[in-house]
């Protein structure tokens, strides 16, 4: 039996707006509470489309990926739709992006750099044989391959160089593999500037561009497991999602004041995701 979710409208009692983290789109509304992160939608529908993420990849063999759920945030006096997600950094961590990382060895910029190579698959290898050198972890390129796919069939459109991170600990000088985190500008959610509602899934489809390593999802995400393996596989058969997304959005319970996501969003959602599952029918259970 489908448990019904109540949405929490949650205050936020800080004071400061977190401006440390960023999209490619520019800063949007964000705090840090209780050991909670905050963010509020900017665009669209982002929110929605980190919470679908999130429950979509439970049906996968992925793992460390960051968990969002939706709420509602008060803010000065306003209501915004919004997510949370728990802080993942431990006593004496601090995430370091790729790109501050890559500046702070080289003097020069990921981002630029990656440009000038002429290959997909030459970009991604310099990116991994870079953070390996550098930090000595094992299994990046594993990591980065799973990540890229990730964005594939989402559609993820945010992944520049700082939205690629790695944990740093100050006290030994060590380096670890981060969650994967950040899926907001997924399924077309940006519906103020650039995919508004009334445009199909497959014309959003048509729009939507990669980053960093190329604008072509396909190509970036297939050069990636060409070097170094696939690991997306859901556990489900394709068809299934639609019941799954369905019972998503029947199940949620948005208090009678707050901001909620119109039918119409939803809609877009299931028809981007379920474009997607046709599109990579070979990630799923026959």
């Amino acid at each position: 039996m489908r448990e019904n979710r109540r949405v929490p409208i949650i205050k936020i009692q800080t004071r400061e707006i977190e401006t440390s983290g960023h999209t490619s789109k520019g800063n949007q509304l964000k705090w840090h509470q209780d050991g909670w992160w905050y963010k509020a939608d900017a665009f669209g529908y982002e929110s929605l489309a980190e919470t679908v993420t999130t429950r979509l990849l439970q049906e996968t063999d992925l793992t460390g990926y960051v968990c969002y759920e939706p709420v509602t945030v008060s803010w000065k006096g306003k209501l915004y739709r919004a997510c949370r997600s728990q802080n993942f950094l431990r006593e004496g961590e601090e995430l370091l992006p790729l790109e501050k990382l890559y500046r702070s060895v080289t003097g020069f910029s990921l981002a630029q750099d990656l440009a000038h190579m002429r290959e997909v698959e030459q970009r991604i290898a310099h990116a991994v044989q870079f953070v390996e050198t550098v930090t000595g972890i094992q299994g990046f390129g594993a990591y980065l391959s799973a990540m890229l796919e990730m964005d594939m069939f989402f559609q993820n459109e945010d992944r520049h160089t700082n939205n690629m991170a790695l944990l740093y600990r100050q006290a030994d000088r060590s380096y670890s593999l981060c969650p994967y985190f950040d899926m907001g500008l997924s399924l077309y959610s940006d519906i103020r500037e650039k995919y508004p509602l009334d445009m199909d899934a497959e014309a959003c489809r048509a729009l939507a561009k990669a980053k960093p390593f190329s604008q072509d999802f396909d190509e970036q995400a297939d050069a990636a497991c060409r070097l170094y393996g696939r690991s997306l596989h859901f556990s489900r058969k394709r068809n299934d999602l639609w019941h799954l997304l369905e019972d998503m959005e029947s199940s949620y319970e948005p208090a009678p004041s707050a901001p909620w996501y119109s039918p119409e969003e939803w809609k877009r959602v299931r028809a981007a995701v379920m474009g997607q599952a046709l599109s990579y029918s070979y990630l799923f259970q026959v």
